[in-house]
């Protein structure tokens, strides 16, 4: 017997929408501020899964110019019907305001992996739109609905409406299916099974609270009955377990007749903010739970509770393992990793280079680590607890406006970055920034570099919430520690004070503050996990 070991997603992977086609099994997850938009991976046994595609990669597709941290692309929705794929999405323009603006899109393709298509725009109610598939055809959206005013007459409230295939639009009136003054629901989705509409939701927010409501209607437009006890999966009230903020669930049937729901969760560490919260480094990922109905038709966890399991059974089905990915990329490749990503904005060729230099890859200086326009910097998610990142860099700085090196970011206000970069002074040096929620220090100074030593080396290896930095002159086995050891868990939901919906990164970056385009050029990026857990 298979065992899936949750989670399956490591690593920011959040509100998780999936899908079997046949044999294969997609799940898109959201991506917030980083670019291109929307992860999909795939399996086909439930067990091992691989990122394969994301398919908003055009500024016409996804414009996230100027949002803020934790802001873009929500809760995506991935249906599939009549060879056709949908993906709803939701791109957050403002949220920390009083009113959100919230526009909801929908793209499709015939072929996961290919061209998606120019984006239809749905409505802006709120976030979190999903698409049902009726037995007659039809179409519907059904929408969480944000209620900006001072005085809210609704904690959740969600409303179906009919779409058009052929119009492209939504039509008719929106039909309130759910409000409450006291229960919050969002990320919901409808199916259809035995005469039941079942309308799955998460409830109680994304934090340790977090859990997964289900409700049934013999009607498509309710009245819909909630579950007895209402949450059918949640981590609240069990700090011990390893999963938690489990919710905002998705249902999906095996090819034997076997159900899943795939689901969010995060894996805490011990440190905590000064309200008392814990943080998550690694952001909210994805597992996946067993689940079975009941004779009464209702849902149910197969482990007879309400509590995620890290290890659940498997499908009845072959495992299918995929090859194992290289520690080391050296940039030998005519485009970009898959894992990593850029921030807002589509790199092209004013950004960077895999071929003005082979084997390197050629960052060319923009923005500040502030901006929320034009960053030149890839990063790839953190997926374990403890893991170690290296490069080797070429960088020939003559201002102080210049630098480049090896980040740990969270967003736009927090991150540590080693860099080298130029002083006045004592000309090539290495440094270390440090910002936690705009406060910004120099933990180590200003170190001059020798003249001959044309390749830094630079490394961090992180262990929890601990966070340490190395550089060496001379090569990969002579790496020296530079500055303390830092705080890791910063760069976490609930430390950071503007974005906490997403996860913490590591990559390279290269700024010019004099608006030049200096270049830095990299040898390679190694990521070596250890074990986890």
């Amino acid at each position: 017997m298979s065992m899936i070991k949750n989670p399956i997603l490591r690593g920011f992977n959040p509100d998780p929408s999936i899908i079997r086609v046949e044999d294969d099994y997609y799940i898109a997850t959201s991506t917030f501020e980083w670019f291109p938009g929307v992860q999909i991976h795939h399996s086909r046994d439930l067990v091992h899964w691989e990122l394969i595609t994301r398919p908003l990669n055009r500024v016409s597709q996804l414009d996230l110019r100027g949002v803020g941290a934790s802001q873009g692309v929500w809760a995506p929705c991935l249906t599939f019907h009549d060879g056709l794929y949908y993906l709803l999405y939701t791109v957050v323009n403002s949220f920390y305001v009083n009113m959100y603006d919230t526009p909801n899109f929908l793209v499709t393709a015939t072929d996961i992996r290919g061209e998606w298509s120019e984006p239809v725009y749905l409505h802006s109610y709120g976030f979190d739109p999903s698409l049902f598939h009726d037995d007659d055809g039809r179409k519907y959206i059904v929408s969480m609905v944000t209620d900006h005013r001072v005085m809210k007459r609704y904690k959740g409230h969600l409303v179906l409406q009919e779409y058009s295939q052929q119009e492209q639009r939504v039509i008719g009136e929106p039909v309130t299916i759910y409000a409450s003054a006291d229960i919050y629901l969002e990320g919901p989705h409808i199916y259809k099974r035995n005469g039941y509409y079942y309308l799955l939701a998460a409830d109680t927010g994304t934090g340790e609270g977090h859990g997964q409501s289900i409700l049934r209607s013999k009607d498509l437009f309710g009245p819909y009955e909630a579950y007895p006890g209402n949450s059918l999966m949640t981590s609240r009230d069990h700090p011990e377990l390893l999963l938690q903020k489990s919710g905002h669930g998705d249902l999906v049937e095996t090819q034997e007749g076997e159900w899943y729901m795939v689901h969010l969760c995060g894996r805490a560490l011990e440190n905590r903010t000064e309200k008392g919260e814990r943080k998550y480094t690694l952001g909210r990922e994805t597992a996946l739970q067993k689940v079975e109905w009941t004779t009464d038709g209702w849902l149910r966890l197969s482990n007879g509770t309400l509590l995620p399991d890290v290890e659940v059974e498997g499908p009845g089905l072959s495992l299918q393992p995929f090859p194992k990915r290289p520690y080391r990329d050296d940039f030998d490749s005519e485009i970009l990793d898959i894992q990593f990503q850029s921030l807002r904005v589509p790199l092209d060729a004013t950004f960077y280079s895999l071929a003005e230099r082979k084997g390197y890859l050629r960052l060319y200086g923009r923005d500040g680590l502030g901006s929320k326009y034009r960053q030149s910097l890839i990063a790839r998610r953190w997926q374990e607890f403890k893991f170690t990142a290296t490069t080797c860099l070429e960088f020939t700085p003559t201002s102080f406006k210049h630098l480049a090196g090896l980040i740990c970011l969270y967003d736009t206000q927090n991150y540590y970055y080693l860099h080298v970069t130029h002083d006045e002074e004592i000309g090539r040096c290495i440094s270390i920034l440090s910002a936690v929620n705009n406060r910004y220090v120099v933990p180590a100074g200003y170190i001059a570099l020798p003249d001959e030593a044309q390749r830094i080396w630079l490394r961090v290896e992180v262990d929890h919430d601990q966070l340490q930095f190395a550089y060496s002159t001379e090569g990969e086995q002579a790496f020296q520690p530079i500055g303390p050891v830092l705080d890791a868990s910063t760069l976490s939901d609930e430390a950071c004070h503007e974005g906490w919906f997403t996860g913490a990164f590591v990559g390279l970056c290269c700024q010019d503050l004099t608006g030049f385009r200096k270049s830095a050029d990299f040898d390679y990026f190694e990521y070596v996990e250890a074990p986890g857990i």
